[in-house]
């Protein structure tokens, strides 16, 4: 019960100083150390002690039990400590809803199709649930789009250069390394044999940064490491990154490997790095586009929350 600034706990009143106890409660229950909420919070194990000592006297009853080197919540701490929680999870879902009240209505994004099947459709429910009155457009091409005739939000593109009619900010860098099921490894005795690539079908993206790449991928990771590549060696090309990813899974060469598009088919162990050392920078990056002139709260929203994916991918 709230009254003229003061909860009301029982028969004692909690007022804003007994809630920055909980607050520190909170933390030490969490991580179950009074030295590791100390660090959370910049203040001293001891400070956190002698506040949780203050809030068990105001309450009347023990949260901790102390032991020489560790700390465990009573049954009655735990119980505290859980309504809290439940208590704070539902005042931020509220506070976040305020602060979405504004944002709703149709955001319509435009990316490349590797890099929207690979790694932005995935993270999509994770932005839903932060936004749900955000309704998304999703539309994938390898051409530069024109955004008024589309009615284009925000597009993500993968080049080594930029609009100088759109508002451009970079996104994440990439790097180039070969790859192949581990069944395929395996049959041509790949991992770490070098030599053994001209046995091999070579599986590459033919607009990886251009109408026509064609075999530049795999051309500009030999040039960087001094390797010649045989002219006449059997190649199968695919006008998307991800489809040549899938070939190579389902064994039908070595494909050149976007990291950041094949960090979860590596760690499934769909695919294998036969050559982990191999791995080259890109020239090209991915980065975000917008009109200039649009200052539209939902495209801000958007654009910190792929920051943010960007961030967790690093």
């Amino acid at each position: 019960m709230y009254t003229e600034n003061h909860y009301i706990v029982g028969n004692r009143r909690l007022n804003g100083y007994q809630l920055s106890k909980l607050h520190t409660f909170e933390a030490a229950a969490r991580h179950c150390s009074f030295a590791l909420a100390a660090d959370e919070l910049s203040l001293s194990p001891s400070a956190v002690s002698h506040r949780i000592n203050h809030l068990e006297e105001e309450l009347g009853f023990k949260l901790f039990q102390r032991f020489h080197r560790k700390i465990e919540l009573t049954d009655e701490g735990q119980r505290v400590y859980w309504a809290l929680k439940s208590s704070l999870e539902y005042l931020n879902q509220e506070i976040l809803e305020i602060k979405n009240q504004e944002l709703s209505g149709t955001l319509t994004v435009y990316s490349r199709p590797s890099i929207a099947q690979c790694w932005l459709v995935p993270k999509l429910a994770d932005f839903i649930r932060q936004y749900p009155s955000i309704n998304l457009n999703i539309l994938t091409g390898n051409e530069n789009v024109n955004f008024r005739g589309y009615g284009i939000d925000l597009a993500i593109y993968f080049d080594d250069k930029t609009s100088n009619k759109l508002a451009c900010q970079h996104l994440m860098d990439e790097s180039m390394v070969p790859v192949c099921s581990p069944e395929y490894a395996e049959k041509y005795q790949l991992m770490g044999n070098i030599t053994h690539l001209k046995q091999c079908t070579l599986l590459h993206d033919r607009q990886a940064w251009s109408n026509d790449s064609d075999t530049d991928e795999w051309s500009s990771w030999a040039k960087h490491f001094d390797i010649s590549l045989d002219a006449g060696q059997h190649n199968m090309g695919f006008d998307r990154s991800d489809l040549a990813i899938i070939a190579a899974i389902n064994h039908a060469g070595v494909a050149m490997g976007r990291k950041k598009l094949v960090n979860k088919r590596l760690n499934n162990n769909e695919l294998v790095m036969p050559f982990p050392e191999m791995e080259v920078q890109c020239a090209q990056r991915y980065y975000i586009s917008t009109l200039p002139e649009r200052q539209d709260p939902k495209i801000n929203a958007f654009i910190q929350w792929l920051e943010s994916m960007a961030e967790k991918q690093e």
